[in-house]
């Protein structure tokens, strides 16, 4: 079939955002080419809110076939955190028949080279934009995000992040030129002369094992850096956020069979209820890239085990604020309260640990000591959620058993500064919608040691006493250097302070926020100027997005002719 799409119109149609894209990376400046507002989208029309939720609801109870070869089954199984089942049944792949299918298509996709690639990624980015609505509702009822925190966070957000990736892999392929002339003098002899070829080549097929909570956020990234370098890409979803990938593949593969390409390029591998593909999917010799989020034992594993691939992995770490000192004490428990709370702290970035001196801390307001401290933190949690109706707004739901437990468990882990509620939801009666819980403990004392330093995800905060700014300081050395960490906080006026917190975050290299008061929050981060993650210390091996999450998924090969 003729392309429907040709390169010269995609690159008319998409050339001005790559190009804008290359200059925000560059400057790290604020820009976006995806709304976050949802009535940027048209209220009428297909773009608006209820066509949205009208396309989403249409999805349910059906199947999405997206016609890949080596379908052997139908499966799904998803139950919404808000207490929808979805009833969405995928393909289920025969890997054999799949793989094989999947490289077929690579060599077109190699020779078209970097620029067509980089705007076929951005027609797959803009179709995507375009039904951004449904797409929210598809991650909302997979990953228990409120609404709002879904459709910015699973739209404009995750497609800012792929298109970020899609600018990163294109700056590292035209880094090299296509060609070159290449003369050496010979003295009174004629000069040796070359004619030399450089082609950007594909490492193989592209492995991207999806999460629950954040599948299109922390799923785009190496989905597009694979893609645009030329690889095809098998999307493997978590099993209880399989929609909004496959929606994505979907897209991606109409858009590659329209572009004139192999639609095979991309698919998607679902799988049976406690199948657990991604291992067997993770040491095939097909596949030789491999981008993962979620837990640090999986993570390690594949570090460990998938010798045959690039693996770029975002893993647990314990998230640290240093409390030392503030000028605007209001402003920073506000701050604090909301990082806590959003999302029910089901992200990789919020706080978890809260360093404050045992003596107190100096603010605005006079003295303040570590229980004023806490109770003071406790109770601005308790006013920002204190109306059912915003709680839901900012909480979403749990996104699974093992966090509720987490948050029942740890009440008995110390003295409670601020108890967990329930809060119901009354458009989903069944979501199961909990506040953060605070938990003082002390940093001196090794059975307290055992609570704060590892990961306890979900809305579980510990307000831990130490002895001194700079015992918090070198607690955080030793919190980032052993655990990990995707983000650090810290509160201080202190010059010194400040400067002690700042040279461990970049020994440790771990990414540093200080005295947040307003609307920018610890645990978001802007595409095209935030890095997300740092890759140099044990919470993740790879940053959201720098040359380095993109430059290894392909080789330059070099093809040399005498003049």
């Amino acid at each position: 079939m003729a392309a429907e799409l040709t390169a010269h119109e995609l690159i008319a149609k998409h050339r001005p955002t790559l190009d804008q894209a290359l200059e925000a990376i560059r400057t790290r400046a604020y820009w976006s080419p995806h709304p976050e507002h949802p009535k940027a989208y048209g209220e009428h029309g297909s773009l608006d809110p209820a066509a949205g939720k009208a396309a989403f609801d249409a999805l349910l109870g059906t199947r999405i076939d997206l016609g890949q070869p080596g379908t052997d089954d139908w499966v799904g199984g998803e139950l919404s955190p808000y207490g929808v089942e979805l009833g969405v049944t995928y393909p289920h792949a025969d890997v054999d028949v799949l793989l094989p299918a999947m490289k077929a298509g690579q060599r077109a996709w190699r020779d078209a080279g970097a620029e067509t690639r980089a705007v076929v990624c951005l027609e797959i980015l803009k179709r995507i934009s375009d039904r951004t609505h449904e797409f929210a509702h598809a991650v909302m009822h997979t990953s228990g995000q409120a609404y709002m925190m879904a459709f910015q966070a699973g739209g404009p957000h995750a497609q800012d992040r792929g298109l970020e990736a899609v600018a990163y892999a294109y700056v590292e392929q035209v880094r090299t030129p296509e060609t070159a002339e290449w003369t050496k003098p010979q003295g009174k002899r004629d000069p040796l002369a070359l004619t030399k070829q450089f082609t950007p080549v594909p490492r193989g097929i592209g492995l991207v094992i999806g999460c629950n909570t954040f599948p299109t956020w922390n799923g785009y990234p190496g989905l597009f850096a694979s893609l645009a370098t030329g690889n095809a890409v098998l999307v493997k979803p978590h099993p209880r956020a399989v929609l909004p990938l496959a929606l994505t593949v979907q897209v991606a593969r109409q858009v590659l069979t329209e572009a004139g390409f192999d639609p095979n390029l991309v698919a998607l591998a679902a799988e049976r209820p406690g199948e657990g593909i991604a291992k067997t999917l993770a040491t095939r010799p097909e596949i030789r890239i491999i981008d993962y989020t979620g837990s640090t034992s999986f993570g390690d594993w594949l570090e460990a085990n998938a010798r045959q691939a690039q693996v770029y992995t975002e893993k647990a770490g314990v998230n640290t604020v240093v409390v030392e000192s503030t000028d605007n004490y209001k402003g920073m428990l506000s701050n604090l309260a909301f990082s806590l709370s959003l999302y029910s702290g089901q992200m990789c970035t919020t706080p978890q640990n809260l360093l404050v001196p045992r003596d107190g801390i100096r603010t605005d307001e006079g003295p303040k000591t570590f229980d004023e401290v806490t109770a003071d933190l406790a109770r601005a949690v308790d006013g920002l959620l204190g109306d059912d109706a915003r709680a839901n707004a900012l909480l979403g739901a749990i996104v699974n058993p093992d966090v509720k437990a987490r948050l029942e468990a740890a009440a008995g882990l110390g003295e409670v500064a601020l108890a967990s509620r329930e809060i119901s939801n009354p458009e989903f009666p069944d979501a199961v919608v909990r506040t953060p819980v605070i938990v003082k403990l002390d940093g001196a004392k090794p059975d307290d040691e055992a609570a704060y330093m590892n990961e306890c995800f979900g809305p579980v905060s510990f307000a831990v006493a130490v002895d001194s700014a700079t015992d918090a300081v070198e607690l955080l050395r030793r919190t980032v250097r052993d655990k990990g960490a995707m983000t650090v906080g810290a509160y201080t006026t202190d010059q010194d302070v400040a400067q002690a917190i700042e040279e461990v975050c970049l020994e440790e290299a771990a990414q540093l926020s200080f005295n947040l008061i307003g609307g920018v929050y610890v645990n978001q981060t802007a595409a095209f100027s935030d890095f997300h993650g740092s890759g140099g210390n044990p919470a993740a091996n790879a940053a959201l997005t720098d040359g380095a999450f993109v430059a290894n998924r392909f080789r330059v090969v070099e093809v040399r002719r005498e003049v």
